[in-house]
């Protein structure tokens, strides 16, 4: 079950000599910070992870690679591993156009 963030309302003074603590409290308890300025909000503070996750979602067919790799246990090789593979597929690769 994912818990949504909290979200809570500062005023931009609070915002300006409290903005470590909050920064703390954003990262560690994915909370949200709207900041108010004489009654109108004016800003967001939220997490980099809550940002990408609301404004910028993992597309779908990214996700799914993601999840084969998972599978396969792909998303583990090492760095050699990936560039032996990427050496082996470019091999295949000249085989088709040569042949």
């Amino acid at each position: 079950m994912k818990i949504a963030p909290a979200t809570n309302v500062v005023s931009a003074l609070t915002a300006r000599t409290q903005l470590g603590q909050i920064l703390k409290r954003v990262k560690k308890n994915n909370e949200r910070f709207v900041v108010d300025r004489r009654g109108e909000p004016q800003a967001v503070i939220m997490s980099m992870e809550d940002y990408i996750k609301t404004m910028a979602p993992t597309p779908a067919w990214l996700r799914g690679i993601w999840e084969a790799s998972a599978h396969r246990q792909t998303s583990r090789l090492t760095l050699r591993e990936i560039n032996t593979e990427i050496a082996m597929a470019r091999r295949e690769v000249r085989k088709r156009r040569a042949g």
